[in-house]
């Protein structure tokens, strides 16, 4: 399979894509059309935190309706924020 490039829009720079899109419907093909491997991976860092942080359940539907528009933020927006009082582990 070859690689292909995109630019990506958080990134803000030429980096390689993602092979298909993470998500069913309009919102996996946009972060597929926009979004680089590297940053979705960051992405995926910054849901395990919110998730461990927040105690979230995937089961509730609050949980992954919170989890989009974070994931939105996130890659398309001004960010997202780290709960309050987050330190990272060393």
């Amino acid at each position: 399979m070859t690689k292909r490039f995109i630019y990506c829009s958080k990134l803000h720079k030429e980096a390689e894509g993602l092979a298909y899109p993470p998500l069913p419907g309009e919102v996996g093909k946009k972060i597929y059309e926009y979004i680089s491997q590297e940053a979705w991976q960051q992405w995926l860092n910054h849901q395990t935190m919110l998730i461990n942080e927040y105690r979230l359940s995937m089961i509730d539907p609050k949980s992954r309706t919170f989890l989009m528009q974070e994931m939105g933020k996130f890659l398309f927006g001004t960010g997202s924020e780290k709960p309050a009082g987050y330190t990272p582990q060393s």
